[in-house]
C-alpha cells in the first residue's frame, strides 16, 4: 500500500552510494530506478546533490548555498558521507610507501564539518539525518586498486594489511553514529542492516569492493523506506 502523500522534500548531500552508482563490466553507471521508486511511493520530491566522489568539503560548499534559504514546508536533509574522506591517495603511497600520508578529511575536520552542516540545516528549518557508511570488501577494493596500476608490494607495505582498508573507513562510520547521537540527529544506521558474514556481505558489493551491486542498492533502497514509512506514514 502506498504511503501517506506528504508535502515534504528530501535533500541528498552524498556520495557515488546514494548517487546510484555501481561498478560493472569494468565502468561505473548510475542507476536513478531506486530515486523514482522511492519519489513515487512516499509522494515526496527529491533534490539528490549526490556526487561521484564527494568528501565533505565538497558538499558543504553546495550544502551552505543551499541553507542560505530558509526551507519552505517540510525539508528533510539526508547526510550520507565520509566514505571518501577516508581515503588515500593510493597512487602517491604506491610510488612511495615509506612516506607520511593523511586522508582526504582527517577525523577532526571532518566531525568539524559535519557539526557545522547539522547547525546550518536546523538554522535553515531543515531536518537533518544523518546516514552510517556501508561496509566495504577490503581485498577487493585492494584487488582493484592494483588493478588501475598501483604496486600490492606497497600498498600492504604501508598498510600493513587490506584488513586495515575496512577498518579505516569503519571509523568514519562511527564517527558519523557518534555526531548524530551527540547533536540528537536522526539516524539511519544503514551499516547495521548489512550482514557481519563476509560470504553473506560479498554478494551486496560490486568488484570494485566499494559500490553496491544490484542487490546491495536494493539493500539500501528497502532500508530507506522503512525509514520513510516511519517518518512520513
Amino acid at each position: 500500500m502506498r504511503a501517506k502523500t506528504c508535502p515534504v522534500q528530501i535533500l541528498i548531500f552524498g556520495d557515488s552510494i546514494l548517487k546510484g552508482v555501481r561498478y560493472e563490466n569494468g565502468g561505473y553507471h548510475v542507476e536513478h530506478d531506486w530515486q523514482r521508486a522511492f519519489s513515487e511511493e512516499f509522494g515526496v520530491r527529491i533534490e539528490n546533490y549526490s556526487r561521484f566522489g564527494n568528501t565533505i568539503g565538497k558538499a558543504m560548499k553546495v550544502l551552505r548555498r543551499t541553507c542560505e534559504k530558509q526551507a519552505e514546508g517540510r525539508e528533510i536533509a539526508l547526510l550520507e558521507l565520509g566514505g571518501n574522506d577516508c581515503d588515500y591517495d593510493w597512487p602517491e603511497i604506491s610510488a612511495n610507501p615509506e612516506g607520511v600520508y593523511h586522508c582526504r578529511t582527517i577525523p577532526e575536520h571532518f566531525a568539524a564539518s559535519y557539526r557545522e552542516a547539522v547547525s546550518l540545516l536546523r538554522s535553515s528549518g531543515r531536518e537533518p539525518v544523518a546516514l552510517t557508511l556501508p561496509p566495504i570488501l577490503p581485498d577487493r577494493y585492494l584487488n582493484h586498486l592494483c588493478s588501475r596500476g598501483a604496486s600490492r608490494e606497497n600498498l600492504l607495505k604501508w598498510l600493513g594489511s587490506a584488513e586495515e582498508l575496512s577498518m579505516w573507513q569503519h571509523t568514519y562510520s562511527c564517527l558519523v553514529r557518534q555526531i548524530a547521537r551527540e547533536e540528537n540527529v536522526r539516524l539511519i544506521d544503514l551499516r547495521l542492516k548489512y550482514p557481519a558474514e563476509a560470504r553473506d556481505l560479498e554478494p551486496l558489493i560490486g568488484p570494485d569492493g566499494i559500490h553496491p551491486s544490484a542487490s546491495g542498492q536494493k539493500l539500501i533502497f528497502d532500508v530507506l523506506c522503512d525509514d520513510a514509512r516511519a517518518v512520513l506514514a
